[in-house]
Parts: structure tokens; C-alpha cells; sequence
């Protein structure tokens, strides 16, 4: 090789080299990294910015919420009360209905994160999470950048303490039918439905009776589609309200005075006199009480918004489990065959923690934590959860104290800290 394209190959390969260099870097937290910037990440990250101790959010999506702002459909209302669905030390607008929509409670989120001034950093997906026994820190790594762009930037965190915070619906559920590749309709999951516009004039199924699955149907109905609903497995349906009052709040103000056992008896009890007998539709019930099978199995009760209505004078048709798909049709269980152009799974989602954290001592194989409810917020060496608790927000909002206090109580020991600084984001960033 001649003097000059020797050297061209050295400045060649020094960019190279230059560019990999500064595209992975290692960065200092001095204080907790929270992974996850919904509900939970940001409850969490206003109590540590309360408590006084600097933190980072990480979040895989270009927004706070994703979940909210991306994977959900238009027609959608908080199905609980406002009062049990709002954030540590920030009230809903008095102006707000009891039941807020999507976009207020979207603005809602985004009230809270510019209140406590919380700025996650956006487009960044952990690809693990691992603790360092040599040297008792948490190594944490990402992909920055967004889904679609082919030159991520791979970072390291290092820090003392971790928050997991990316939920229970981290990640869609797709079961796998028999036959489903023949079918050729088109197959979507629920995040991805928006309105049922599109749907005007065809035949769709939607499979699972939760309370997606009940109000995309509902809102099928409204857009003059009749669609199928495919019951899969046994369901409470109890009323949105009872005379005027929330059937939530109804039960957890019950539960004050009386067992569970005898609270779930009661809400069976006006569930019959208010919707009837639910079997003689398709709509089987659980052997055990709704209120049990939320605490035991995190199954929440369908809260009916009129759906059971459509049910019943037959402009929904339920249908039994999936046997199999084939071109254009679906084969059921009780050897009924039916027509089908489009099909919405509202087949719920999971966590996706054991994806990426590398641990084994906290959490199950499914992604929640071992210790039930009120416990399953901390673990061992600074591993902390939020949002598992299967009670959603109220229940996301009790871990997110319990956090941000246990944290705080130590940042300040040992810091000696007689009154807490403005929380901010210190880091000390070393490159590889």
C-alpha cells in the first residue's frame, strides 16, 4: 500500500473507529434510573423530585403514556370514578365529568409531568437491565433512538437504584389459532383499533369479552355493524352504576363493613336485578365473586357501558371459542361456522420485564412481581416496581409513595441532607 492510500485507510478506519466510539457511551446516574414513562414512571418521578433526590426516565416511545396516547381507541373513558384514578398530590379539574375521555385524561398526564417538571428521555428502549454484585450498581443498557432509525446509539447507565415502571400492558397478547394464516381477512389486535368507521358494511369478530372487547363491540354497534363477540371463558359483567352511584366506589365503600365474600354476593345480587341472568346470553360467570377474582387472579369485571343492552336484543352476537380459521370464515367450538371479513382481538397484553431485566429473585417468569399486593413494590440491591399491582391507578399510585419515600429516606441519610435540594438530572458521562 502506498504512502497515500495508506493514510487514507487510517483516517478511514479512525472515523470508523471515532464514530463507534462516540456512539455508545456509559453514563453516571447519581440517583435512580425509572424505567417507563406512563402512569407509574411519572408518579414515581414526581415523588423523587418531591423527596429532593436527582433521577432519569427512560421511555422506549416519542411520548408520555404511549399506551394511552397510541394504543388506544377514540371512543375510550376512564371506567372508573376520577377520584380512584388520579396521581399523587394532583387532583383532577373540578370541571372534568366523572368519567374523563381519552384526550382529557391525556392532558391530564401531561398537567402532571409539566407540574413537576418531568422530562423523560424519549425514543430509548432498554435492552437489559443487570445487577453488578462486584461493584453493587445497576448496569443499565438502551437503544436510543426511535423504531424506525437504523443508526441507534447504544448507552449504559450505572447507578444504585433501578424503578421499573412499564406496566402491565407493556406488550400486546396475540394467541395463536389454528388455521389463522389461511384466513386472509384483515386481523388486527385492539391497540391498533381506533374507530369502527372503517368497518361499516363487513362482518367482524371480535375475540375476548373484557371490557375492551365489550366497548369495541359497542362501538362497532354504533358505526351499524353487528358484530360477533367470541366469549372464550366465564365473566363478571356487572352495571356501571347503581342508582346513580359508581358500582366501584359502591363496593369499595361496602368493603369497609362487610368481607369480600359478602360484598361480591351484594354485587351479584343487583348485577342479576339490574342486568338478569347473563348465562342464558353466552355470558357465563366465574364460579368465584368479582371482587375475589380481581384480588386472586387480577381479572377485572366487565363495567357494563350498554354493550350487554346490544347483547340482548341481538344486535351483538356472542359466539363460543375458536375452533379454527379458514379463507374468510371461522369454525367454532359448538360446530358453527360462520363468515367473517375482519377480525379485532381484544385479547388483553402482558409485562414485559422478563424480556430485558436480568433478575430472577423479584419477579415470576410473567412478569410480575412474586410478593403480592401491598408488598411487590421492592426487592433486593435497589430494585424497586411500580404499576404491578393489578388495582390500576389507585394501586400504581400506593407503590409510586412507597418508592420515592423509601428512596428519599436514603438519598438524605446519606447525603446528611437537613432540608432537600431541587431534584436534577447530575450526570457524570464517561465514554467506552
Amino acid at each position: 500500500m502506498n504512502p497515500v492510500s495508506n493514510a487514507a485507510f487510517i483516517a478511514k478506519t479512525t472515523s470508523a473507529n471515532h464514530e463507534e466510539f462516540f456512539a455508545k457511551r456509559c453514563v453516571w446516574v447519581n440517583g435512580p434510573v425509572v424505567v417507563g414513562a406512563g402512569p407509574s414512571g411519572l408518579a414515581v418521578a414526581a415523588g423523587l423530585k418531591e423527596q429532593g433526590v436527582p433521577f432519569i426516565v427512560l421511555e422506549r416511545a416519542n411520548c408520555i403514556a404511549s399506551l394511552w396516547q397510541i394504543r388506544t381507541y377514540n371512543r375510550l373513558k376512564l371506567h372508573l370514578p376520577k377520584q380512584f384514578c388520579q396521581l399523587p398530590n394532583f387532583p383532577f379539574p373540578d370541571d372534568y365529568p366523572e368519567y374523563p375521555s381519552k384526550d382529557q385524561f391525556i392532558n391530564y398526564l401531561e398537567s402532571y409531568a409539566k407540574k413537576f417538571d418531568i422530562q423523560p428521555q424519549f425514543n430509548e428502549s432498554v435492552q437489559s437491565a443487570e445487577y453488578d454484585e462486584t461493584c453493587g450498581l445497576w448496569r443499565i443498557k438502551t437503544a436510543l433512538g426511535a423504531d424506525n432509525c437504523t443508526n441507534k446509539r447504544e448507552v449504559e447507565y450505572i447507578c444504585r437504584w433501578i424503578v421499573v415502571a412499564t406496566g402491565e400492558n407493556a406488550e400486546k397478547v396475540v394467541p395463536k389459532f389454528f388455521g389463522f394464516h389461511e384466513f386472509g381477512g384483515d386481523i388486527i389486535h385492539a391497540c391498533e383499533y381506533k374507530s369502527g368507521e372503517q368497518y361499516r358494511g363487513k362482518k367482524v369478530m371480535v375475540v375476548g369479552c373484557g371490557n375492551s372487547g365489550m366497548e369495541v363491540s359497542l362501538d362497532l354497534c354504533n358505526h351499524d355493524v353487528q358484530p360477533l363477540l367470541c366469549v372464550r371463558s366465564s365473566v363478571h359483567v356487572l352495571p356501571k352504576d347503581v342508582l346513580g352511584k359508581s358500582t366501584f366506589e359502591l363496593a369499595m365503600t361496602l368493603l369497609r363493613w362487610f368481607s369480600l365474600r359478602t360484598v361480591d354476593k351484594i354485587l351479584l345480587f343487583l348485577a342479576s336485578l339490574l342486568l338478569g341472568n347473563t348465562d342464558k346470553y353466552g355470558l357465563k360467570r366465574p364460579e368465584v365473586g368479582p371482587m375475589e377474582l380481581k384480588n386472586t387472579e387480577g381479572k377485572t369485571p366487565v363495567l357494563d357501558l350498554g354493550t350487554f343492552g346490544k347483547i340482548r336484543s341481538g344486535q351483538i352476537k356472542v359466539v363460543p371459542g375458536i375452533k379454527r380459521f379458514a379463507r374468510g370464515k371461522v369454525a367454532f367450538v359448538d360446530g358453527e361456522i360462520r363468515e367473517v371479513d375482519s377480525v379485532i382481538l381484544a385479547t388483553g397484553y402482558r409485562s414485559n420485564v422478563p424480556l430485558w431485566l436480568k433478575e430472577s429473585d423479584f419477579f415470576t417468569k410473567n412478569g410480575f412481581p412474586k410478593a403480592p399486593f401491598p408488598n411487590g413494590w421492592k426487592g433486593n440491591a435497589g430494585l424497586y416496581a411500580a404499576g404491578f399491582t393489578k388495582r390500576g391507578l389507585s394501586g400504581a399510585s400506593e407503590d409510586a409513595i412507597r418508592v420515592a419515600e423509601d428512596i428519599g429516606k436514603i438519598w438524605k441519610e446519606e447525603t446528611k441532607q437537613k432540608k432537600p435540594p431541587a431534584a436534577c438530572h447530575r450526570r457524570c458521562i464517561s465514554q467506552f
